[in-house]
């Protein structure tokens, strides 16, 4: 792309879908770039997720999701982002990675790479930054966490009946896989680092896993750690130090997750004592022209980020772009 544009937003999710869509009616002239499909950390989600909230609390640029239950699942998400986008004719390059962000003279140079790992460069006066978090995991540094019978990201039960399956974790993604595995005729054990399950856990799924874990029926571990995953076993460390081997067929590592900003070095972004960007009303970074909306710039709090209020930081930084821009053909929402 040798033309200057207006915006290049990085991430085609549903934060960064609302920026395009604003940038839009705003009259900017935009392109999205995205390493992956169309809302990709949805389509990342197990395969039958539901979201925690009401379809209005999700919708973009006005336009309703319409789902026949009270709280929309992973589906529903899917086909609602991907008809938004057709309909809105967004200008979305998908499998498209940002490599690295240069400040340049006139705003930006982004230098990308395709699919087919062919490189380009898009110029463009203001970047926003709507990457998100779950394409990144936290990973465990211990020998065998990168064999193929390990994931960070949890599908569905089915392949797992009658297997000893470890997941590693106590928050929401643990708690979720834990019970699904185990209804899916799984042998569950859990190893969880703290001495009791985060109070994060959504307050109706809690007591269900409490009351399995008491049974029984869940195997939990606490003040333990894996430190080795071998193809038929984990070796787990108490807090006092000893050891034991743990059967394992499959092992899901489910620690959390953290945004991932490294195509963003060298630009020198301020941060807070939290990991989390120093950003101003309009989610401006440190940087001018520089915005980073969603959960992307909040690395120390991404528990308190979600699309629910995501969509409104685009927004906000497209307004403060056209103001900066001096741009004012708005069309009609």
């Amino acid at each position: 792309m040798s033309t200057l544009l207006d915006v290049a937003i990085v991430g085609a999710g549903p934060v960064g879908l609302a920026a395009a869509i604003a940038c839009k009616r705003a009259g900017l002239s935009y392109v999205v770039l995205e390493k992956g499909c169309v809302v990709n950390a949805i389509f990342e989600y197990p395969t039958y997720m539901g979201f925690f909230t009401t379809a209005p609390e999700l919708e973009i640029g006005n336009h309703p999701m319409v789902t026949g239950h009270d709280k929309p699942d992973r589906r529903d998400a899917l086909m609602y982002y991907r008809l938004v986008t057709q309909r809105e004719e967004l200008k979305v390059e998908q499998y498209t990675e940002v490599t690295k962000v240069h400040a340049a003279p006139a705003g930006f140079t982004l230098e990308i790479e395709r699919r087919d790992g062919t490189p380009g460069v898009v110029e463009a006066r203001r970047v926003v930054v709507a990457t998100g978090y779950y394409d990144n995991p936290l990973g465990l540094g211990i020998p065998g966490e990168d064999s193929e019978n390990v994931s960070h990201y949890y599908t569905e039960a089915h392949p797992f009946m009658g297997l000893n399956v470890t997941v590693i974790g106590a928050g929401n993604s643990a708690a979720d896989a834990a019970l699904d595995l185990w209804r899916g005729g799984a042998k569950v054990t859990m190893v969880v680092r703290a001495p009791e399950l985060k109070s994060t856990i959504k307050y109706w799924v809690r007591p269900d896993l409490e009351n399995r874990i008491k049974e029984g029926s869940i195997t939990a571990h606490f003040n333990s750690r894996v430190v080795e995953i071998h193809p038929e076993h984990v070796r787990v460390q108490r807090e006092d130090g000893t050891t034991w081997e743990l059967p394992t067929d499959f092992t899901f590592a489910l620690t959390g997750y953290r945004p991932d900003l490294s195509f963003l070095a060298g630009l020198d972004l301020a941060t807070q004592p939290d990991e989390c960007l120093v950003l101003d009303e309009h989610y401006q970074s440190s940087v001018p022209g520089l915005f980073v909306v969603g959960s992307a710039g909040f690395a120390g709090r991404t528990n308190q980020v979600f699309i629910e209020n995501g969509r409104h930081h685009a927004l906000l930084a497209v307004a403060e772009i056209e103001q900066q821009l001096g741009t004012r053909d708005l069309r009609p929402a």
